[in-house]
C-alpha cells in the first residue's frame, strides 16, 4: 500500500526503519499524559504509571522486531502486490475507457510506490536476518542501508502528495468519470479509500493499545509474553526462588510460604495494592516480593520477569542484583 502512513505504526520506534508512520503517537506519552491530567489519583498512582511506563517502554523497543517478523512482512508483501496486480488487472479491462484526468497516470504511479515499498521491506528483513546471524548482508551495508532509508522516506512523502493528487483529479472528473472511464474511477476510489481507512484503523489501534496499557496492563503483558520469540528475562527457575507470600487481610499483613520460619510483613492500606493490575489484595492471595522489596500479585509479576527481569517499579534485576542510578520509588 502507498498510504502516507506506517504499514505497522505500532510496529515501528521511532528514528528506525520503515519510514512511513502516523505522527508521534508514542506509548509512553500517553502514560506520561494521562498521569498529568487524570484526576483520579488513586486510581492513577504515581507508582502504577511508573509500572505502566516500563511496559510502555518493552512494547517500543519491541516494535522493530515484530514490524520485521516474518508473518508481518508476508502480509505487507502480500497486500501491495493484490495492490499492484488490481492495477495491471484493471488496465487490461479498461484500454477503451478515455477519463479527462490522467487516472492511468495516478494508478500507475500507485502502483510504483507498492512495488518501492516492498522492495525496501524486503531488503530490510534480510538485512535484519543477516544480523542476527551474525553475518554481514553486504559490503558497504550501513552506505546501503542509509540508502534505502533514504529511499523509503522519498516514497513516504511522494506517497502523501500522490494521494492528494489522486483525491484532486477524482473529484475534479465528477460524473462523467462514471460515464467514461467507471473502471479507472472505481479502482482509484479503492486505493484512495483503503488509505483513509487504514489511516483511521492505525490510529484507532493505537489508542486502544494506549488506553489499555493505562487500565488492562496485564493484557499487554500477557500479550507480550505469548508473541515474545525467546524469552529474554528471568527464567522459571530464577522466578521459582524468589520469595512467595499470601495476603491476610487480618492486620494487612503478608506471610513468607514454603519455609519453616515465615516473615510477616505488615503492609499499609496504600501498599496493599498491586502496581500492575490495580486491584486490591484478597485475603489468601499469593503474592511475589522481589529482592528490592517491592511485591506484586504472582500471577502479573511472573509474566512480566518471563519477558524483562527487572521490577517494573524501580529497576532492579533480579538476575544482575545491582541498582539503577535513578530515584527510589
Amino acid at each position: 500500500m502507498s498510504s502516507p502512513t506506517d504499514p505497522t505504526p505500532l510496529l515501528s520506534p521511532s528514528g528506525r526503519f520503515p519510514t512511513r508512520r502516523l505522527p508521534s503517537l508514542t506509548l509512553r506519552g500517553a502514560v506520561r499524559f494521562l498521569q498529568r491530567n487524570t484526576t483520579n489519583r488513586r486510581t492513577l498512582s504515581d507508582p502504577s504509571m511508573l509500572v505502566r511506563e516500563a511496559a510502555a517502554e518493552q512494547l517500543d523497543e519491541r516494535q522493530g522486531d515484530w514490524a520485521y517478523s516474518k508473518p508481518v512482512v508476508i502480509l505487507d508483501t502480500l497486500w501491495n502486490l493484490v495492490f499492484v496486480l488490481g492495477a495491471v488487472g484493471v488496465f487490461a479491462m479498461s484500454w477503451h475507457e478515455k477519463p479527462g484526468v490522467p487516472l492511468r497516470l495516478w494508478i500507475a504511479g500507485y502502483a510504483l510506490q507498492c512495488i518501492l515499498h516492498v522492495v525496501c521491506v524486503v531488503v530490510e528483513y534480510q538485512r535484519r536476518i543477516a544480523r542476527r546471524r551474525g553475518l554481514q548482508f553486504w559490503d558497504g551495508d550501513s552506505e546501503q542501508n542509509s540508502m534505502v532509508k533514504h529511499l523509503e522516506s522519498a516514497n513516504t512523502m511522494f506517497s502523501f502528495i500522490w494521494w492528494i493528487i489522486g483525491f484532486y483529479w477524482v473529484s475534479a472528473g465528477g460524473e462523467d468519470l462514471i460515464r467514461n472511464a467507471p473502471q479507472l474511477y472505481w479502482l482509484c476510489i479503492v486505493f484512495l479509500a483503503f488509505d483513509v481507512f487504514f489511516v483511521v484503523f492505525c490510529v484507532a489501534l493505537a489508542c486502544f493499545i494506549g488506553i489499555a496499557v493505562c487500565c488492562c496492563l496485564p493484557c499487554i503483558i500477557a500479550l507480550l509474553y505469548a508473541v515474545v520469540d525467546q524469552q529474554e528475562g528471568a527464567s522459571e527457575e530464577d522466578i521459582s526462588q524468589l520469595p512467595k507470600y499470601k495476603f491476610r487481610s487480618s492486620g494487612t499483613s503478608m506471610t513468607e510460604v514454603g519455609t519453616d520460619q515465615p516473615l510477616v510483613h505488615t503492609l499499609s492500606e496504600e501498599d496493599a495494592e498491586c502496581c500492575i493490575c490495580l486491584s486490591q489484595y484478597d485475603d489468601g492471595v499469593e503474592l511475589r516480593e522481589l529482592p528490592c522489596g517491592h511485591h506484586f500479585h504472582c500471577s502479573c509479576i511472573d509474566k512480566w520477569l518471563h519477558i524483562n527481569a527487572i521490577c517494573p517499579l524501580c529497576k532492579y534485576n533480579i538476575l544482575k542484583p545491582t541498582f539503577p542510578a535513578r530515584e527510589d520509588v
